[in-house]
């Protein structure tokens, strides 16, 4: 139990894991009956007063992480997780007609740019039926990718920049077929990012080979910085980028090892390493275990493990945050570092922590902070319905926008 209380997180009072809470999971993966419908009932209430509470402010802001795009994203998971109502995919597509009309091709991200609505259109027409429109869609998001790798300005960031385009593509892949954008469109996208990386390390003098900033600064976690990076270059399964991961990323992650805390948190940027605070998605070790895990997964070091329990370790004892219940910077997104150790250990102390942050959420008597976009999928209400429908089947969860 963590004892360490501050303006930023709440004290966790929750027990340490045991056996006496064993069998949380059936036979079928999921979680068992009793709690599932614990979960599913909250799911209900949230989905109602996201339904009620849904402004034209969101309406307007057509991104994936605090507008519109995200509560399409929602209704696509709701169609794949739950019981595959077509009249959520109709729900999705009703929230992506407005945008598909006004994208400007300004911004090319999944998160916060016009891939993110352009790939969950395309694959909401393709489960509707709609060749031509997921066609269509393709053709559109596959357009961008010549600005993505010739704009000297844009970032490599998930959020704002290239591999959250490069996220899209393989999104689009993944849910619709292997092959459906091309191999080579992807890998030019892969490489621009390896080459940014490359030559800011070279230019500014690093020991490490990949080195990447955003507004002129070395951002570290998965929103604006090099964990994200190499956690979205890490899932991209092609026998060509073998080189990269083992001459390029594979020692850039040994250098992100010695910047780790003792408490197992990460700084949020080169240069802050004296400032152990943030334990969220976006700047911490609920970015920073993902990419762990990779790594453990595809070089198979124990040091990538360890590394991860360790970032577990702190977001359990630290991550009841204040901020509220979201993804990007709050509870749920949190809760998703435990879902990921789950999912690669089969531990199930892992499982219950998550549970435990989704009972702190699911609390009626607490209430928490009001995010500046209270209902979006990143910021608000979506996001925390997003987790808890992942937690229903919690060796399937993916974290969005995030997890192939």
């Amino acid at each position: 139990m963590a004892e360490r209380n501050d303006d930023r997180c709440y004290i966790n009072k929750y027990d340490a894991y045991s056996s006496n809470v064993a069998n949380m999971v059936g036979q079928d993966g999921k979680l068992n009956e009793a709690l599932g419908k614990s979960i599913q009932k909250h799911i209900d209430l949230l989905l109602e007063r996201l339904y009620q509470g849904l402004s034209e402010d969101e309406e307007n802001n057509y991104i994936v992480y605090t507008g519109i795009g995200g509560i399409a994203f929602l209704h696509l998971h709701l169609y794949e997780k739950l019981k595959q109502d077509r009249g959520q995919l109709e729900c999705a597509l009703d929230c992506l007609r407005r945008p598909l009309k006004h994208l400007n091709g300004r911004k090319l991200s999944f998160l916060c740019g016009d891939a993110g609505p352009l790939a969950l259109a395309a694959v909401t027409y393709h489960k509707l039926g709609n060749k031509a429109g997921s066609s269509d869609c393709i053709k559109r998001l596959v357009s961008l990718y010549k600005d993505v790798i010739q704009d000297p300005s844009l970032p490599d960031e998930l959020l704002n920049g290239r591999v959250g385009y490069l996220y899209a593509l393989l999104y689009v892949n993944t849910m619709i077929k292997p092959d459906t954008i091309d191999r080579d469109i992807i890998l030019k996208v892969y490489k621009c990012v390896i080459d940014s990386g490359i030559h800011m390390s070279q230019q500014q003098g690093w020991r490490h080979p990949l080195m990447y900033a955003w507004h002129d600064k070395h951002y570290l976690g998965a929103a604006h910085g090099i964990a994200g990076i190499f956690y979205i270059l890490m899932q991209v399964n092609d026998d060509s980028v073998k080189k990269y991961l083992e001459e390029l990323i594979r020692p850039s992650i040994e250098y992100m090892l010695t910047l780790q805390y003792p408490s197992g948190n990460g700084p949020s940027s080169i240069g802050s390493s004296s400032r152990d605070k943030l334990i969220h998605w976006c700047h911490g070790a609920p970015g920073w275990i993902h990419m762990f895990i990779m790594a453990y997964k595809i070089f198979g070091e124990d040091r990538y493990l360890q590394a991860a329990k360790s970032c577990s370790n702190v977001i359990w004892n630290r991550g009841l945050l204040k901020k509220g219940y979201g993804i990007c910077h709050g509870i749920a997104g949190n809760g998703y570092a435990f879902l990921a150790m789950y999912k690669l250990t089969g531990e199930e102390q892992y499982l219950y922590q998550a549970c435990k942050f989704a009972e702190f959420m699911m609390d009626k008597h607490r209430k928490p902070r009001i995010a500046d976009r209270p209902y979006s999928l990143f910021e608000g209400v979506a996001g925390t319905i997003y987790f808890l429908i992942d937690l229903l089947d919690p060796k399937n969860a993916k974290f969005p926008a995030f997890d192939i």
